[in-house]
């Protein structure tokens, strides 16, 4: 009866998770009459109209593309900084260490409304509006604070002896630190890009309020799908489905990373 049960609550568990994302697919593939009027548990006209839209109209596709720039810009940039500022915490003890590491977290507690107007602001005075480094440097607001965080607890785990056997073999610091240091690490990276990228891609308020045309992001065009004809569900859920593939994507590529994370407690 225990075995049972312990079966039966993580199915149950699994299934209620998965339902939203049936359900999305589900309506992806309807037309809004039938969305509208009824409830059906599979398409009764199954029809790729609202994939078609998306595809076939700039002003949808060109969401995603924007969307990927910056999210890639932001996750190289926030990795880039965050490797030597870990690397500095994990090693070096100094006058207000600690707190300047407490400080960095708070930075992604705040929400990301207290930030947007005095973004909009800077961004507008320097002509960098509407442009997909904007959204990226932003987001290094809350990303890299959190990759510091992570990184910190990997480079914890590599013994310190190992940077001195480095420097008495000859290694430069530059060398000792991406030919020796950086691949046991490797897994830590892959972590800390796996979330950048992952709160990059999700937030909408700085990424709509940063752009405008030519650097708008997917998370602002779904919320134009409302016209004369009253609100464009199918396309809606269309675009929904397609902007968790590139989510899906990069879990399964990190995800013995992320399971490493774990266990180190980073995660």
């Amino acid at each position: 009866m225990k075995r049972l049960f312990q079966t039966i609550i993580p199915v149950l568990y699994i299934v209620f998770l998965l339902v939203p994302i049936y359900w999305l697919v589900n309506m992806s593939f309807k037309t809004n009459t039938e969305i509208t009027t009824g409830l059906s548990l599979w398409p009764r006209e199954p029809t790729l109209r609202n994939y078609t839209v998306i595809f076939t109209d700039s002003s949808w596709y060109s969401g995603y593309i924007n969307s990927i720039i910056y999210v890639v810009l932001n996750t190289v940039i926030s990795v880039a900084a965050a490797l030597p500022a870990a690397y500095a915490f994990s090693r070096y003890r100094f006058f207000g260490d600690k707190h300047l590491f407490f400080w960095l977290l708070t930075n992604r507690m705040a929400p990301a409304a207290v930030f947007a107007l005095p973004f909009f602001q800077l961004y507008s005075a320097f002509g960098l509006f509407d442009t997909h480094i904007a959204v990226a440097l932003a987001h290094c607001l809350f990303n890299v604070p959190l990759a510091v965080w992570i990184l910190e607890g990997f480079m914890s785990g590599v013994p310190r002896e190992i940077d001195e056997t480095a420097y008495v073999d000859g290694h430069s610091f530059p060398s000792f630190f991406v030919r020796i240091f950086m691949p046991l690490i490797a897994s830590g990276i892959g972590v800390a890009a796996f979330f950048c990228f992952m709160f990059s891609w999700v937030e909408v308020l700085i990424a709509r309020t940063l752009t405008a045309t030519d650097a708008k992001p997917i998370v602002a065009i779904m919320t134009r799908t409302q016209s004369a004809s009253g609100m464009d569900w199918g396309v809606l859920a269309a675009a929904g489905v397609l902007t968790l593939i590139p989510g899906a994507i990069v879990i399964w590529f990190v995800r013995n990373y992320i399971a490493k994370g774990f266990a180190l407690g980073r995660v």
